[in-house]
């Protein structure tokens, strides 16, 4: 289970920093600037991110991993920077 948090834990901070790009370059690109082929690319490529999170998330609770854990990490992906708090007051808790 240790190697599944380890990638969980790479692919939350992927995941967080995809999230800022699209609401922080993406959305001002393609509403004020009226650009919007950037938001589409990073779009898809959050929406990858998010995918192999939410799949590694319930590997994870296979493996048992606790419910209110799983939980917390998925309302976390929900929140901008929220995958970067749960890195720092879960994920490298449970790694060490």
């Amino acid at each position: 289970m240790n190697n599944t948090l380890k990638f969980f834990q790479k692919i939350a901070i992927l995941e967080g920093w995809s999230y800022l790009i699209l609401l922080g370059i993406g959305m001002p690109l393609k509403y004020i600037m009226h650009i919007g082929m950037p938001l589409k690319i990073i779009g898809w490529a959050h929406g990858i991110l998010f995918i192999i999170y939410c799949v590694t998330l319930l590997l994870l609770l296979i493996k048992k991993w606790s419910l209110k854990n799983c939980i917390i990490s998925f309302i976390a992906s929900l929140i901008p920077l929220g995958t970067f708090v749960l890195d720092k007051k879960l994920l490298q808790k449970e790694i060490n």
